[in-house]
């Protein structure tokens, strides 16, 4: 093993390596974006399947990156499939685990022979990642693990051992969900169907439920970890995760700090890593609508759902009356091309705006939008408390749920629909949020919580934009200077 001295004149160089899902790159990048813009060299490692699928989506020269912000992929250990779909999570996760570890060292072995760039000095990898800490540990360099979960939700799955230590997991009947969960430091009011979906499994070697657990218990040996939320939200379970965790901080909400650090004609900033093809004439059509007055409808990038249950979505939304932008993948519906009934199409012809992806953070930051009919994903979350936006929520899975409780019970900025999903219910609630008083006090709530939003991340004195330095400072630069032994 020869070994590769980091001088203190040369550049420090991140490793960032997401989870292979689009909620899980997009804010990945936005930490790689913000490391650029601290001087870092940037290597973000992308799955060869989703590098296909960006070069697809926005071309070679999306990912021809920059001198000094490269793109590289290593396999997932997956067969192909065509088309532009997600994979199936289980499947990944499994994989992932198991078969990332050797190309990944392989690829950092090859970044470090390399003459014109930096050796690797840290790696930020996402916490579902974590083969990433054997190689930080033999290399020598601090890993930080980027958990791109609530604080909520992460805190719950951090408890996931005590549910099977209980004998609430593997579930035994469905009638254990509303089982009082009172034992997780800083969460109160909590039922067993608020925690991540995982748990519910009657089967105890279920993939999930044993992947969390896993990827779990190795957090602990990462030299910190980051969370896209902020103080103000989230503080008291923050506080609790620091006697359990290495240090833990608060760098959110992330949109907000890189829109404020980096500058927007930023080539950098300019950088996308969306896995589908945006259609922006949405924009202009909100650009029309008056304030407050147009429902926004999306359901992120995993969530499937039954063709009954986007029939009664649709007619839930015909009722309002309202104005929608909805946003349908065209593998939104399990085991079949999504299609609204044509009748729907002629009924709110003149009222509608239909896409199969968007910018999303634009869409929820514009003045038009009253309300966001969502699947309580954390960007999806974030980003609609930073707009200002009350919810509507249909959690799907994972820790959607602990995200889904916290918006409607702690947050205040959101009401529940049921699973089975109800036409009536749909416009009951989406009448209530537009024009109830329940909705004017959610939507001053939210409002709230914006203004918080914008105060953490503020420069030089925001408690995000502070901890993100720290982060650098303590933990990313602590091994310059020292010799770092290449694989």
């Amino acid at each position: 093993m020869a070994s590769h001295a980091v001088s203190s004149g040369q550049k420090p160089h991140a490793v960032c390596v997401p989870f292979p899902a689009q909620g899980h790159i997009n804010p990945m990048m936005k930490v790689a974006k913000l490391l650029h813009a601290k001087g870092f060299h940037v290597t973000f490692v992308n799955t060869v399947y989703n590098q296909n699928r960006l070069i697809r989506s926005r071309g070679q020269k999306a990912l021809d990156g920059f001198p000094s912000f490269r793109f590289k992929s290593i396999p997932d250990g997956l067969p192909e499939i065509d088309g532009d779909k997600m994979q199936d999570v289980p499947s990944l996760c499994e994989s992932t685990m198991k078969n990332c570890l050797t190309p990944f060292k392989e690829l950092i072995r090859r970044i470090n022979v390399e003459d014109d760039v930096p050796p690797v000095s840290c790696i930020v990898a996402d916490g579902l990642m974590t083969f990433t800490l054997d190689v930080a540990e033999e290399l020598g360099v601090p890993e930080v693990l980027f958990w791109t979960t609530s604080a909520c939700g992460f805190m719950a799955y951090l408890h996931f051992y005590r549910f099977i230590e209980e004998g609430l997991s593997p579930l035994k009947d469905e009638s254990d969900l509303d089982t009082k969960i009172d034992w997780i430091p800083s969460m109160k009011n909590l039922r067993l169907k608020d925690i991540p979906s995982f748990i519910r499994t009657t089967n105890p070697k279920d993939i999930m439920l044993n992947f969390f657990l896993h990827e779990v218990d190795r957090a602990k040996r990462a030299s910190a970890i980051i969370l896209n939320t902020f103080d103000d939200l989230e503080h008291d379970i923050i506080q609790s995760m620091q006697s359990i965790l290495p240090p833990v901080y608060s760098i959110g909400p992330l949109h907000l700090l890189v829109n404020r650090e980096l500058d927007d004609d930023n080539e950098i900033r300019r950088m996308e890593t969306n896995l589908w093809r945006e259609e922006t004439k949405c924009l202009d059509w909100l650009d029309t609508k008056p304030r407050n007055s147009v429902v926004y409808v999306n359901f992120g990038s995993i969530t499937v759902m039954s063709a009954k249950q986007l029939v009664e979505f649709a007619w839930g939304l015909a009722a309002t009356g309202k104005d929608f932008l909805w946003v349908i993948r065209p593998d939104l519906v399990a085991g079949d091309v999504a299609v609204v009934p044509a009748e729907f199409l002629t009924e709110t012809a003149d009222r509608r705006m239909l896409a199969s992806w968007c910018p999303q953070e634009k869409v929820l930051s514009h003045p038009a939008i009253g309300v966001f009919l969502t699947h309580s994903g954390w960007n999806s979350t974030l980003e609609s408390l930073c707009g200002g936006v009350p919810m509507v929520c249909w959690p799907y899975f994972a820790e959607q749920q602990t995200n889904c409780k916290f918006c409607c019970d702690e947050w205040e900025v959101g009401m529940e629909i049921g699973g089975d999903v109800k036409r009536e219910e749909i416009e009951k609630v989406i009448r209530e949020l537009m024009d109830g008083e329940k909705g004017k006090r959610m939507r001053e709530k939210a409002e709230e919580w914006r203004r918080l939003a914008e105060k953490a991340t503020a420069q030089k004195d925001g408690s995000s934009e502070l901890n993100f330095q720290m982060v650098v400072d303590k933990v990313l630069l602590a091994s310059k200077g020292k010799a770092v032994e290449m694989l």
